[in-house]
This record gives C-alpha cells, sequence and structure tokens, in this order.
C-alpha cells in the first residue's frame, strides 16, 4: 500500500492518564525508520529525561497545543503552539509543562543519514 493512516486511539498509551498520554505510531504506521508519536502532559508533569544514542536518532518536538519548556543540555528552551525544537541524538533531554493546560506535542524521530 502507498500509504497509511492511524490514531493515538489505535494503539496503548505507554503513559499513565493522570499525567497525559503518549502514543507510539510507528508501528500502526508501518514506517521503516521514522518514528512518530504524540505526547499529552497535563499540567505540573513532565516527560522521561533520556537521550537516544542508543537508537541514533534525532527528534524533533511540535508543540500543537501549549507551552513545553526543555532542559536540553542543561539549557531551557521553550516552545509554543506551532513551534518546534530538534534534538541530536546524544543530546539529553527532558519536556516539562509548566503551563496550566494540557501540552500536546508530536515527536518524530529517524536515525541520522550518517548513521542509517
Amino acid at each position: 500500500m502507498a500509504y497509511q493512516t492511524a490514531s493515538a486511539s489505535d494503539v496503548e498509551s505507554v503513559v499513565d492518564e493522570e499525567y497525559g498520554g503518549m502514543w507510539f505510531l510507528k508501528e500502526p504506521l508501518e514506517a521503516s525508520e521514522l518514528g512518530v508519536s504524540v505526547l499529552e502532559l497535563e499540567p505540573g508533569a513532565r516527560g522521561m529525561e533520556h537521550d537516544e544514542s542508543g537508537t541514533s536518532q534525532e527528534e524533533v518536538y511540535v508543540c500543537v497545543d501549549g507551552e513545553a519548556t526543555f532542559e536540553i543540555a542543561g539549557d531551557t528552551v521553550t516552545v509554543g503552539e506551532n513551534e518546534a525544537v530538534r534534538v541530536d541524538a546524544e543530546t539529553t533531554r527532558q519536556v516539562f509543562n509548566r503551563g496550566e493546560e494540557r501540552l500536546r506535542l508530536v515527536i518524530a524521530g529517524a536515525p541520522t543519514s550518517a548513521d542509517a
């Protein structure tokens, strides 16, 4: 098939509902390299601190609703609706919802071309 559709409602969240939710869509979309996820965080919630050195994938976080605050390699970066940030695979990052509304991000990640 030349295309595939998927919805967050097609998969189970890997985050407890009280904190928001996170849905991985790579498998339902049958994507070979590109990972796509939807992350929602309730006010005061935070994502897991991590890097992607094990997968060699860079990640792009697109803010759909709310305002996301990231701690990236010791820097604080804030992105609002319709803004994005890209993070290298080896760089430690963590996202926070320090706002008063639910935060929604779309995350896309793939191995860098040098590692693919």
